[in-house]
């Protein structure tokens, strides 16, 4: 099996490259910087918005995971090229290449502005998107062309509204909205297989999570890991947090108070 990785240089490629090796598996590994392969591994520099370059990377794949694009906050301009013209090229591409499976690396951003639910629910897989800068709504037309492709098209594609996903969670808003690595691993195996169209919030199991898992789990997800074992260090650094503050009661945390370039 050979799986296309976009924005194999970035973090979060970085951090699955090990944990999605496989025997008898081949990570084809895009961006625009050149990546070192390792065993089971192939490279090609090209750029998502590029269609002959998309078209040559996605020859002889069987699945696409797609974590390309700009990964923070940047000018409109930059967003759409990056993000919703880079997505839509490789969508075609995959699609004229008669790829079926396809793993698009969505964002918590395209849900930003959405509060905890009363009573302690869990807000919603499919939660309306409510994004909080260009970057957010970039995800949401992410979501919007999976479903064209999916419906249109008939391909398997699963989008993940990912938390934020590092080794350990960097902050108390992380204890809630961490994804462990393997954690991350295991729902994109999962999603690697996923018949149909799914969007699921990409989050570990945690004691302080308020994100659904029903869909994730819908699709054969299993959260091993919990912040909360790492827990004591960041309360006793910064205390317990204030849950009606924004940054712990908004899907978007600090992104939903900045400042974007002045404008607003």
């Amino acid at each position: 099996m050979r799986i296309l990785m976009t924005g194999a240089a970035g973090k979060v490629g970085t951090l699955l490259r090990p944990r999605l090796a496989r025997e008898g598996r081949v990570l084809r590994l895009s961006d625009l910087q050149p990546v070192e392969p390792g065993p089971g591994e192939e490279q090609v520099v090209a750029d998502l918005a590029d269609p002959a370059a998309m078209a040559e990377a996605v020859k002889g794949v069987d699945a696409v995971l797609h974590l390309g694009g700009q990964s923070r906050e940047h000018p409109w301009a930059d967003i759409v090229r990056a993000n919703i013209d880079g997505t839509q090229v490789l969508l075609e591409a995959a699609r004229e290449a008669g790829v079926r499976q396809l793993v698009l690396m969505g964002s918590h951003h395209a849900a930003g502005f959405h509060t905890r639910p009363a009573g302690g629910e869990d807000l919603p897989d499919y939660a309306f998107p409510r994004p909080d800068t260009f970057y957010g709504v970039s995800k949401v037309v992410m979501e919007a062309l999976a479903g064209l492709y999916h419906d249109r098209f008939g391909m398997n594609i699963t989008v993940v509204r990912l938390g934020t996903c590092n080794d350990g969670p960097l902050d108390t808003r992380g204890l809630a909205t961490w994804i462990s690595p393997d954690d991350l691993a295991r729902l994109v195996e999962a999603a690697l297989v996923a018949p149909g169209l799914h969007v699921v919030w990409g989050v570990s199991d945690n004691t302080r999570r308020w994100w659904s898992l029903k869909e994730a789990e819908s699709i054969g997800y299993v959260s091993r890991d919990d912040s909360e074992t790492l827990a004591a260090p960041l309360i006793a650094e910064h205390g317990e947090p204030d849950l009606a503050d924004p940054v712990h009661d908004r899907a978007g945390g600090v992104f939903t108070l900045k400042e974007l370039g002045g404008r607003w």
